[in-house]
């Protein structure tokens, strides 16, 4: 059975952000909280976010490295 994930809203939902991790610019396009390990059978979970770059393709980050596009 999959892991249920919940939407998250995020001010920066639908603009233009950068991934400060990797440096990727494009269009936030979600925010969800999704299990990222498992301790002792338990489930942790952490926001991710999905980002849209220009060539269409999504790169998902923590929503954390998340910051508004100069």
């Amino acid at each position: 059975m999959a892991d249920p994930v919940e939407q998250l809203d995020h001010p920066l939902l639908g603009q233009p952000v950068r991934d400060v991790a990797s440096g990727t610019e494009g269009k936030l396009v979600a925010v969800v909280q999704e299990v990222v390990r498992r301790v002792y059978g338990e489930a942790v979970y952490a926001p991710i976010a999905y980002i849209q770059m220009a060539s269409g393709r999504e790169l998902s980050t923590a929503a954390a490295n998340v910051e508004a596009a100069r």
